[in-house]
């Protein structure tokens, strides 16, 4: 190639930057979309169940309120995290809170449970769960329905809840072989306030379907507050027990959580949500259905054109075997129609060697089989070494 020769274009099928943008920015937008919504939901959330249930949370899901007015009427108040110290609370003048229950472990509920029977005083657990509640009250089952909060009346023989009046309440519900039991607001018959009395003693617990009673936004409603006082305020001590991940207290080899129970609830439909949003995405990015439609090609393209651009690929590649096996196919097809072979058996070398042979004259003979079916040239000058005998051959052939 002379220095005055314009080197030839190069071309590549990947696309560049630009349509790979152009591709992806719809999936890119939509991700960035989930993801601020994501964390909108996140912070929004956070904020509004800070100190829940926390009686020194002044905040609207906390029960701050009920704290101060029991203070008033003087029951003292102590908020402990451990179970250690909420089972050495226990005692005929003490009524032990449990926040969340259901954050305990079996072996935590099991102790707790021995801890307080027994014990004489009053326990209040707040929204047990069925598991959780069949380990720390005998006899007492969750429904696996549950029920709006709403203001509901008593409807039982309690005196804290006949002079209470109705009250918010509602979540889960329960029921109770115990004969000595008050199951009071019932919704739909079953009870989501229940007392049990301790088979020893003068203790009992109360079971309640919802916190809503204890919470400060809705202290002042209905007669959530002289319901609440008189559950906590049946002891002069009160002691407010918030479990929590943390606690060390958990034993025992029957209740370690595996990777699947540290997840959040609703983990199964979020991530069915995501195959169905990746499935939609697949068919929206993916062809149509159906057949190929032939398009035309909005310029001419020389054959000559095509053939340098597959060698030049080829050669970039370092394909000598591939082109020289393209090389003797199309050599042989061209052949065998005109020594009288089938195009079918031009790749044969039984059939084609035999009848080529009876055309050429001299020492040709002989080297055809490794010029049609021999092995790939080892370099580029014996790849253009091939080209050349195969020419000569095919102009020997069609020679008169």
């Amino acid at each position: 190639m002379t220095a005055t020769e314009a080197a030839p274009p190069t071309t590549s099928a990947a696309p560049g930057v630009r349509q790979v943008w152009t591709r992806a920015r719809g999936v890119v937008l939509a991700a960035v979309v989930l993801l601020a919504t994501a964390v909108t939901i996140a912070v929004v959330r956070s904020d509004a169940h800070h100190g829940a249930l926390d009686p020194r949370s002044a905040d609207p899901y906390g029960s701050r309120a009920v704290a101060e007015l029991l203070a008033d009427r003087g029951v003292s108040t102590r908020v402990v995290a451990g179970l250690d110290r909420a089972r050495a609370a226990a005692g005929p003048d003490t009524t032990v809170l449990i926040a969340v229950p259901d954050l305990l472990t079996q072996s935590q509920q099991t102790s707790l449970r021995t801890a307080l029977d027994g014990s004489g005083g009053r326990t209040v657990l707040v929204a047990p769960g069925s598991a959780s509640v069949e380990r720390l009250v005998p006899d007492v089952t969750a429904d696996p329905a549950t029920s709006d909060v709403s203001a509901r009346p008593p409807r039982c023989d309690l005196p804290a809840a006949r002079r209470a009046g109705p009250a918010d309440t509602g979540g889960l519900r329960y029921t109770t072989t115990h004969l000595g039991a008050d199951t009071c607001y019932p919704s739909q018959r079953l009870a989501t306030l229940l007392r049990v009395p301790d088979s020893t003693g003068d203790g009992d617990t109360v079971v309640l379907g919802a916190p809503d009673i204890l919470l400060n936004e809705r202290l002042d409603q209905q007669g959530n507050a002289s319901l609440a006082l008189q559950l906590l305020g049946s002891r002069p001590h009160l002691v407010w027990y918030l479990p929590s991940l943390s606690d060390t207290s958990a034993t025992g080899t029957d209740d370690e959580k595996d990777f699947m129970d540290l997840l959040p609830g609703g983990w199964l439909w979020a991530t069915l949500q995501l195959f169905v949003a990746a499935g939609l995405a697949a068919l929206w990015r993916a062809r149509r259905f159906g057949p190929l439609v032939p398009e035309r090609l909005p310029v001419a393209i020389r054959a000559s054109e095509t053939a340098e651009g597959r060698a030049r690929l080829y050669r970039k590649a370092n394909a000598r075997d591939r082109a020289a096996t393209a090389l003797r196919s199309a050599t042989r097809t061209r052949l065998a129609p005109l020594v009288g072979v089938p195009v079918s058996q031009a790749h044969t070398p039984e059939a084609l060697l035999p009848a080529l042979s009876a055309h050429l004259h001299g020492d040709g003979r002989t080297t055809l089989p490794t010029l049609l079916f021999g092995p790939p040239p080892g370099d580029d000058k014996a790849l253009v070494l091939l080209t050349d005998q195969l020419d000569a051959l095919e102009r020997e052939v069609r020679r008169p």
